[in-house]
């Protein structure tokens, strides 16, 4: 299943190199990516320029945070021992984003958004995880709405924030970049999140098996000999930095880490060893794909933000709704 997977994203990765205003045959782009191993005399300048400079930058951003969104969600949903939580809903999303809005308003470099999109990201989990201990750390609805008033709070501030910032200038790009969008794709953009992704997402992978014995309970991880406290923070400081990585490069993309989470789980089953790498991928072929249609369907691009959450927001209903059917208890 994961190698079916691993193919099923090489191939709408490529394909997605051809998709554009500069329609593209499939092998064609082949022979583009092929060239910059073995040169070829039949690569036209605009054909190499046009999958390599400006398409292949924007699939890999799609695919490290549309996987990384993904890896993070299942993360969260072992660690809380609960299905229904995701980056945006306890709070960590709307923390980075004002993390970005406060730095944009301060005219602070790439590396300081993305250290601020950390931090207040990993201040938003802190928040929810204490809210949720102080009120019932067992109760599901406890958990949403501990992510409600947090993610409220942060929306309040990104909206002052605004409201602060020069409408000439800061206000658009603050606008622009809440929304969502992978318009701006650069080689260095795919640098800046490569490392969180990459290295953070290595990370929760190899701690997959701990992550297993997390979501079976506390006192049954103690009795197997993990600190439960210390990887939980482990796993919450990763989660923190993959998302905060991806709202620094691409801004605002909700729902995938909720969503996705849940289709690996009914492909592969609730096993983390194999679920959180198939959410990864999953997570790649999503994103790859709605950015197609965010770049195709229409004269001017929609925000990947919107697109998401038109599909996550009734998903997300479905899944409260199913969960209560089934008396609050904990997949």
């Amino acid at each position: 299943m994961l190698a079916g997977m691993a193919a099923l994203l090489l191939v709408c990765a490529i394909a997605s190199l051809g998709i554009g205003r500069i329609d593209i045959p499939f092998w064609r782009v082949v022979e583009v990516l092929c060239s910059a191993v073995v040169p070829s005399p039949t690569i036209t300048p605009l054909e190499w320029n046009v999958v390599v400079t400006v398409r292949l930058p924007r699939v890999l951003l799609a695919l490290l945070s549309g996987g990384g969104l993904a890896l993070a969600g299942a993360a969260l949903q072992g660690v809380f021992r609960n299905p229904l939580v995701g980056p945006q809903v306890v709070g960590v999303s709307s923390g980075a984003a004002f993390g970005g809005t406060l730095a944009i308003l301060l005219s602070l470099p790439r590396f300081g958004l993305l250290s601020f999109a950390f931090f207040f990201g990993l201040l938003a989990l802190v928040l929810v995880y204490g809210l949720n201990s102080f009120v019932s750390r067992r109760n599901l609805l406890a958990l949403v709405l501990a992510g409600v008033v947090v993610h409220g709070f942060f929306g309040a501030l990104v909206s002052l924030v605004q409201y602060l910032a020069d409408t000439e200038d800061k206000l658009p790009a603050m606008v622009f970049w809440l929304l969502g969008s992978l318009a701006t794709a650069s080689w260095s953009k795919v640098a800046l999140v490569c490392g969180p992704v990459l290295v953070g997402g290595g990370l929760l992978l190899a701690l997959r098996w701990r992550i297993n014995l997390l979501s079976m309970g506390d006192e049954d991880a103690r009795a197997l000999g993990i600190d439960v406290e210390r990887m939980r923070w482990f796993v919450l400081a990763l989660v923190a930095a993959i998302v905060s990585a991806q709202v620094a490069v691409s801004g605002i993309i909700g729902w995938i880490g909720l969503v996705v989470p849940h289709t690996a789980r009914m492909l592969v089953g609730p096993d983390h060893r194999t679920m959180m790498p198939a959410s990864f991928l999953l997570g790649g072929f999503f994103l790859i794909v709605v950015d197609d249609v965010a770049r195709t369907v229409s004269g001017t691009e929609i925000p990947l933000g919107i697109l998401t959450a038109l599909i996550g927001t009734p998903v997300f209903a479905f899944l409260l709704r199913r969960s209560q059917r089934m008396g609050g208890r904990h997949g």
